[in-house]
């Protein structure tokens, strides 16, 4: 069991820079990879980013490579997604995600727990 609650989205220009966070509580295994998935009217929930809990391997999604981070904090329990550079098209709800990846950690169905969101707006 794992519960997910994000924060620190809000408004920013194009070029500037937020970083979110995603606090895991309850029992948190190492197993346990943890992903940023991000929606808009329209669309479908999309990969961002996903980090292993343990060992520090992370995934990025094309479109955001090379602007966002994901990091974990494991003494907190916390992952965060430092995102620079934002452009108005990363406009979206970001979600942050967790579960026990058996075959592709950009797939939204592979994960099981799922926060509220926060929104991100980036003004141009």
């Amino acid at each position: 069991q794992v519960q997910l609650v994000e924060s620190g989205g809000g408004l920013v220009q194009a070029g500037g820079s937020l970083r979110l966070s995603c606090a895991a509580s309850g029992r948190t295994f190492s197993r346990y990879a943890m992903g940023w998935f991000r929606q808009t009217p329209g669309k479908e929930r999309e990969f961002a980013a996903a980090i292993v809990w343990t060992g520090g391997s992370a995934l990025y999604a094309d479109s955001v490579k090379g602007r966002f981070t994901i990091s974990r904090d494991n003494a907190k329990n916390t992952v965060y997604l430092q995102m620079n550079s934002l452009k108005p098209e990363d406009t979206a709800v970001y979600y942050c995600a967790a579960g026990i990846i058996s075959t592709n950690y950009v797939a939204r169905d592979e994960y099981n727990y799922w926060g509220q969101g926060t929104q991100v707006t980036v003004s141009s």
